[in-house]
């Protein structure tokens, strides 16, 4: 097997693990972030009622960054995804980090949620 399907398979396996944890409820919705290696999605989900709250993304229209695949892009959804979340009622979240370690642009992403006034 090469290594990019290993790596693929790593990470589905360790996304299953987190989501048989991380539930999002209406009091403390979930998270949710996925990066490509060009851009970061990231939305705040309730799973009981199966909504996204709200979203933000590095290709959102009023978004502007001289590059989005970097640790200042993740910074700036971040701090939007805060702004968002607050307007939509949600103070507290539980964090998925949907299979990615926790360093680099998730940790900006979710550093920066927690500037914004998000409690992890």
């Amino acid at each position: 097997m090469d290594i990019q399907k290993q790596k693929q398979l790593r990470r589905s396996r360790r996304r299953t693990g987190i989501r048989k944890r991380v539930q999002g409820t209406p009091g403390r919705p979930r998270l949710s972030i996925y990066k490509s290696l060009n851009h970061v999605y990231v939305q705040v989900i309730d799973d009981l009622a199966g909504t996204t709250l709200a979203s933000a993304s590095t290709r959102d229209k009023g978004f502007k960054a001289d590059k989005t695949g970097n640790v200042a892009a993740a910074e700036a959804v971040g701090v939007a995804i805060a702004e968002k979340a607050k307007a939509a009622g949600v103070t507290a979240v539980t964090f998925d980090r949907a299979g990615f370690r926790y360093h680099g642009r998730v940790k900006a992403l979710a550093d920066a949620a927690r500037k914004g006034g998000l409690q992890f």
